[in-house]
């Protein structure tokens, strides 16, 4: 008598073998096959393949567990080795699925991409067919909810997505990521072969992608928003817990986005997760530098950063006059966009050092000694229940050292206080109506944080020494080369601040018509005027956008743009990511920021940072190759130990202490980039430093 009909009550047959349910979700099938524990993952998709008797293309599938949340794909593993057993339910569906994608310029796009790959390399893998560099400063995100909103009237908002797939993407097969020159740091611009002509880096990066069929300008070129009604429905933060709560929703880079329950065309944010932009070339980043100009506009637009009104109006300027160029070359934008890249490259060349201030300037200046400051400055240093305001000192600025002394004449003698700035943060308090130039220094001490606030009496006095204080605090001295070009950043940046001397200067109204300002700068500062006429509101601020215009109109559309970046970057909450936590020893909730040089803790109702954890991460990825940094994780709390400071634990609430965790690690990861390097990423060494184990 046969035994392989015979079932046991375990549902296995006699024969050994057992049934094995699967689905097919492109065919919407229930199939069975008799397996074996022996048999192995590849065995399994060919069985089911010819029992199907369907003609298609199946090398795009895989085995999905639901169960355990695990792709299949070691197809030499058995299922015994995988712990598949009789009550598995697998489902054979394909990798590649569509996903409906944000960009930071609030634009949707259908990407067709990997469900099965890490996010990390997912990302890495969009930024490629988008033509964006260093996709390790970019992440997903998952759309964060309004509370006050219904989910049916989030839906409605949103506007139709973009269809776009990307190129599916094999290793080693022939595509335009593997282009000379493209991801490499030999890059040239390239020529068209009909005239001559240069073409723009836009178009010649394309290539035979896709979004080359289309119009290249919704990623290069940015649009105007059209309507106040479109800020008023985007979900602003209201305070830093909101903040907090956004940044719960980002994806854990060393898990597939199947493994974190993404489904087919649902919406998550490409965004730049860390603020630490490498290498940003504005002849080769045309889409990378818009997409952030975008990504920076839109924190200010929804309050996500605090600026001074000042600061806004710039921003606004700066908005009002990317937008006129932007309609300008709208047009002709494939022709334009690389003749302004040379008209400007002179201009450029400066701004070229990466908004870190990487790349060497041509002015040599004298190698033989190093520079110093010494001048008359004033130093506070704030303590609870002090009355004593600032007192002046002369000041001397030597390597990365400033030396105060009661008077010029005793300089040679001993300081009455020395500071360190190497590790230091350093925060400006400018206000150029009130003339206000505050230097504000937290220096790492051995219990904690020490802080002095320096005041200058002018720009020029307050550029240098910010300049200093900056360098000093990367370990740099001013015979750095990138001195001089801080120097000039900064008084450029206080330029555009300036308003016109005539208080009563009001623009006439033909020209305040043509701007839209209720879409240039956030609602707070609208609620200033709430009590006036609208018209009269338009009209006020529109004037005030126009002054501070005047120091901008010269620039061109890509030296905008990098500037209005550059001037992001200088806000004093900049970079800063919360999440909410509870630290050891404490009793209650407090928000823990994260900087890519530094861990804050703060108060979580106020936002008081009342101690500064400042960790050099540079230098804590030499104590981690010797394992002298460790930073251990698990489900409920992270643990951070250093070789030569106290240890540090916290507790995360309302979030997987992984994506805390991986914040600290991908900093570490970005701090090891360098200009001589490969530019290809090394990811064993991100997933080593963010996985929490080391």
């Amino acid at each position: 008598m046969a035994l392989d009909g015979i079932r046991m009550p375990d549902g296995c047959y006699a024969d050994g073998t057992w049934e094995l349910k699967m689905h097919v979700t492109d065919l919407h099938r229930d199939v069975s096959l008799r397996v074996t524990g022996e048999i192995h993952v590849g065995g399994v998709m060919l069985k089911l393949a010819e029992k199907l008797d369907v003609k298609k293309d199946w090398s795009d599938h895989a085995l999905w567990w639901e169960k355990k949340k695990t792709w299949l794909l070691k197809t030499h593993w058995t299922l015994d080795k995988y712990g598949i057993q009789a009550d598995a339910r697998l489902l054979f569906t394909p990798q590649h699925k569509l996903l409906r994608l944000q960009l930071p310029n609030m634009k949707h796009m259908k990407v067709k991409v990997n469900f099965s790959d890490r996010v990390f390399k997912a990302v890495s893998d969009i930024c490629k067919t988008f033509n964006i560099r260093h996709p390790e400063e970019a992440s997903l995100l998952r759309k964060p909810r309004d509370p006050k909103k219904k989910k049916k009237k989030l839906e409605e908002a949103e506007e139709e997505a973009l269809e776009l797939e990307g190129p599916l993407l094999t290793p080693g097969s022939g595509s335009i990521y593997s282009s000379p020159g493209l991801y490499s740091k030999t890059m040239t611009p390239t020529y068209d072969s009909r005239d001559g002509s240069p073409l723009s880096p836009t178009t010649a990066w394309f290539g035979d992608s896709p979004l080359s069929e289309g119009n290249p300008s919704i990623l290069a070129v940015s649009q105007p928003i059209s309507s106040p009604d479109i800020l008023a429905k985007l979900y602003k933060p209201q305070s830093l817990l909101d903040k907090a709560k956004i940044n719960q929703g980002w994806m854990d880079s060393s898990r597939s986005l199947m493994e974190q329950d993404v489904k087919e065309n649902e919406v998550l944010l490409l965004r730049f997760k860390y603020h630490s932009f490498f290498d940003l070339n504005p002849k080769y980043d045309a889409i990378r530098v818009n997409q952030l100009y975008e990504q920076a506009k839109w924190a200010i637009l929804l309050e996500e950063i605090e600026c001074t009104e000042e600061e806004m109006m710039m921003f606004a300027a700066l908005q009002y006059h990317i937008n006129k160029l932007s309609i300008m070359s709208s047009d002709n934008h494939m022709n334009n966009s690389e003749k302004e890249v040379d008209e400007v490259d002179a201009a450029l060349s400066d701004l070229e050092i990466t908004l870190e201030g990487g790349k060497t300037s041509n002015t040599l200046g004298d190698i033989t000694s190093i520079p110093e400051l010494a001048d008359y400055v004033k130093v506070f240093k704030p303590k609870k229940l002090t009355l004593k305001g600032y007192k002046q000192y002369w000041c001397t600025f030597k390597d990365i050292t400033i030396s105060c002394y009661k008077s010029k004449e005793e300089a040679h003698g001993t300081p009455s206080l020395q500071m360190n700035l190497r590790g230091c943060e350093v925060t400006p308090d400018v206000n150029i109506s009130a003339q206000k130039f505050n230097i504000k220094l937290l220096i790492p001490v051995a219990d904690g944080m020490n802080e002095i606030w320096l005041r200058c009496d002018a720009e020029k006095q307050y550029a240098h020494w910010m300049a200093a204080c900056r360098l000093a605090s990367k370990g740099k001295t001013m015979a750095d080369s990138s001195y001089n070009l801080e120097v000039h950043n900064i008084l450029s940046f206080l330029k555009m601040q300036h308003m016109n001397p005539d208080p009563q200067f009001i623009a006439e109204p033909a020209v305040t018509n043509d701007i839209n300002s209720e879409c240039l700068v956030s609602p707070r500062y609208l609620k200033k005027y709430k009590n006036k006429q609208p018209g009269y509101i338009r009209d006020l601020i529109s004037a005030r956008i126009l002054e501070a215009h005047q120091n901008v109109a010269q620039m061109s559309l890509i030296e905008a743009k990098m500037r209005f970046i550059q001037a992001w970057q200088s806000l004093p909450e900049f970079g800063i990511t919360h999440f909410l936590a509870k630290f050891q020893g404490g009793k209650r909730d407090e928000l823990i920021g994260i900087t890519y040089n530094r861990l804050i803790r703060m108060d979580a109702n106020t936002g008081d940072s009342h101690r500064q954890l400042v960790f050099r991460f540079i230098i804590l990825t030499w104590h981690f190759t010797r394992k002298s940094f460790t930073s251990l994780l698990n489900e409920l709390s992270v643990t951070v130990e250093f070789a030569d400071e106290p240890s540090l634990a916290f507790i995360c609430a309302e979030v997987d202490c992984k994506v805390v965790h991986e914040f600290i690690g991908g900093y570490i990861f970005l701090s090891t980039r360098a200009k001589d390097q490969n530019e290809s990423l090394d990811e064993e060494m991100f997933y080593k430093l963010t996985s929490g184990w080391v």
